[in-house]
């Protein structure tokens, strides 16, 4: 494999100049076969595919991240960042909410998941305008039984019941 020339990007960040690998230089060369470049010694991406170990739904770039302990990991970039994209206070409180709940009308404590089991989305869509007009008067400054957090909870149940019942639809051959 021949050496990628001195002012090529580096393959973590994308910047010329850069202090990625602080305790050591990471060397690029070229694969042979996709003819992108990789960090010396590792396996490039396309060969990680040809030996089919590319796995489904995840989004690979073929770009290597090494970290100064030698451990080495595929780029996230392009990845769905969850812990980025989610509140922990709010999933707190959302549990608390869903615990809340979990208790039935005749004492008895339905399993966490009992949602998953189905409910028609007529029932989510019906419920979540009567949080939703919980909220609304709460935004207003009218006072509700609930109060605003209970109101965001239900919201939130309700969307993402529909949104379960209509992915469940949607890819019927998909377990969710």
């Amino acid at each position: 494999m021949q050496p990628i020339e001195e002012n090529n990007p580096c393959i973590n960040c994308g910047k010329d100049e850069c202090n990625c690998f602080p305790e050591q230089k990471v060397g690029i060369e070229i694969c042979p076969n996709c003819k992108q470049g990789k960090p010396i010694g590792l396996n490039c991406s396309c060969w990680i595919i040809e030996k089919g170990y590319k796995m489904s739904g995840i989004n690979d770039n073929g770009i290597m991240r090494q970290f100064g302990t030698g451990a080495t990991r595929n780029s996230d970039e392009g990845k769905n960042d969850y812990e980025g994209f989610l509140s922990p206070s709010v999933i707190e409180r959302f549990g608390e909410y869903m615990t809340k709940h979990r208790k039935q009308a005749d004492g008895q404590l339905r399993d966490s998941d009992n949602w998953q089991k189905g409910i028609p989305r007529t029932a989510y869509i019906k419920s979540n305008w009567r949080h939703f007009m919980d909220l609304w008067k709460e935004h207003r400054g009218i006072a509700t039984k609930d109060g605003i957090e209970e109101a965001l909870c239900a919201i939130m149940f309700n969307t993402m019941g529909y949104l379960h019942e209509y992915l469940k639809e949607k890819n019927k051959d998909i377990t969710l």
